[in-house]
């Protein structure tokens, strides 16, 4: 099956949380919070404007 994302939308992926901190502490799964870092997989054709034309990304 094919996602496409539809005008001016785009589909992204969600990285992996880390699991250690950068001082080497482990993180437990309670206390770990939503990555804000994702991978674009996608992007639709872009805004329709007033006039009808499509503006691109």
């Amino acid at each position: 099956m094919k996602i496409r994302p539809i005008r001016d939308r785009f589909l992204v992926k969600r990285l992996a949380a880390q699991d250690k901190t950068s001082g080497g502490l482990f993180i437990p799964d309670t206390a770990k919070e939503k990555p804000l870092e994702a991978l674009v997989i996608s992007v639709g054709s872009g805004k329709i404007l007033d006039t009808g034309e499509t503006q691109a990304f």
